[in-house]
């Protein structure tokens, strides 16, 4: 059922005049995801012509990932990929959010800063679960980069989630956390806020960080440093949520947040000559106080999406430790046998591909393909309008 909102339709009402006013400041990235939000689902990039009881027009996906239309697809197949990772012990979720005088760094070099906040992250969790004072064990982690807030301001932060236990260094058996903690949030903190600044300050003497506006004077080395002095005495938020209730719930949580986009369809409300409505939540107040509706112009909308915008090829969903790379299948394997679990049925035989399409709306079936159209053209024999929706194709 298509939103009576979208994103792509403020961009197509407003987004050539935003471009035109903001021409200088606009990144390559930026202007891609405006242009395939735009054309996302529309003749301009092609379709097929379903037919059963009635017709219907399908449109293609722009497939990026700062979509909002986009990302349904793309998190069920690689939930359905991370499925058979899941063991069967309690998971754990953390949360690592930078300050914000770093983050006014952040948004100047995204692609280093953001990288950082993963490694000092990934490499806190990994050290202090190893100590033999808080776990003692080699940990798996999966985690994932937000850069909003709810009302899309810049707030980047990391989500983890990760097993309630790991295995020893010798390899010999599974060392389960406690029930309901993992680890020490304060210690974290600390681990975090070091290791952070300590390679932040390596990045600027090695002159790899970029500074300009109201940040142009922190290229010179005292300013720097004065810049980060506050932070430096300030306590670093490191988030550890109540553990989920069975790997079914860390499925869910992981369908919303590992695809999420800045804002969805479904929290706009308004799109009109005053602006852009949408909920948000307010993280200071608590109960129904917590669901606020604000306003903002439609330049301002854009701009605070554009903010979110990530660097061509940042991998914004990263896995450390008993699930990084090559060796992840042999550190499950091994997990499952001291955990005394069966692994998983290996069915290699190819089923037949999930359909979402909407069935038919006269018998329920599926609808069959009968042409197939090429960008920004039109079905040789269009349907009538009554019957024609707009849905993704396949």
């Amino acid at each position: 059922m298509r939103a009576s909102i979208e994103v792509a339709d403020i961009f197509r009402a407003a987004g050539a005049a935003y471009r035109r006013a903001h021409a200088e400041h606009m990144s390559l990235p930026q202007l891609k995801v405006m242009s395939a939000i735009e054309n996302c689902r529309t003749a301009a990039l092609g379709g097929h012509v379903e037919a059963c009881g009635q017709w219907r027009i399908a449109y293609n996906s722009c497939r990026n990932r700062h979509c909002p239309k986009c990302q349904g697809a793309a998190a069920r197949t690689w939930l359905a990929e991370r499925e058979a990772d899941l063991l069967p012990v309690g998971y754990f979720h953390v949360v690592f959010t930078l300050p914000a005088e770093v983050a006014d760094i952040a948004f100047q070099n995204k692609a280093l800063v953001y990288d950082l906040l993963f490694k000092a992250a990934s490499e806190t969790m990994l050290t202090i679960a190893a100590d033999r004072k808080h776990l003692g064990a080699r940990i798996g982690i999966t985690a994932v980069l937000h850069t909003w807030g709810s009302a899309m301001t810049h707030h980047p932060h990391v989500h983890m989630i990760v097993p309630g236990g790991g295995i020893t260094p010798d390899g010999s058996r599974w060392i389960s956390s406690r029930p309901a903690f993992l680890l020490p949030v304060r210690v974290l903190g600390k681990l975090f806020r070091r290791l952070f600044l300590t390679r932040l300050v390596a990045l600027h003497d090695a002159e790899r960080l970029c500074f300009f506006g109201a940040l142009a004077h922190l290229t010179e080395r005292q300013a720097f440093l004065r810049h980060l002095s506050p932070v430096r005495k300030k306590r670093w938020v490191v988030y550890a949520k109540a553990p989920f209730a069975g790997p079914e719930a860390v499925l869910a949580y992981l369908s919303r947040y590992t695809h999420r986009v800045a804002i969805s369809n479904r929290r706009l409300i308004t799109f009109d000559e005053t602006g852009v409505t949408f909920r948000y939540k307010d993280y200071r107040r608590d109960g129904r106080d917590r669901q606020q509706i604000m306003t903002l112009a439609v330049d301002e909308f854009i701009r605070r999406f554009l903010l979110h915008v990530l660097p061509r090829g940042f991998h914004r969903i990263r896995h450390y430790g008993l699930l990084a790379g090559s060796a992840r299948k042999a550190n499950l394997a091994l997990a499952r046998e001291l955990l005394d679990v069966a692994a998983p049925a290996d069915d290699n035989t190819p089923g037949e591909p999930d359909d979402f399409r909407p069935p038919c709306p006269c018998c329920g079936g599926r609808m069959i393909v009968i042409e197939v159209f090429e960008r920004r053209r039109q079905p040789r024999g269009p349907p009538d309008a009554t019957a024609t929706n707009r849905e993704t194709a396949s």
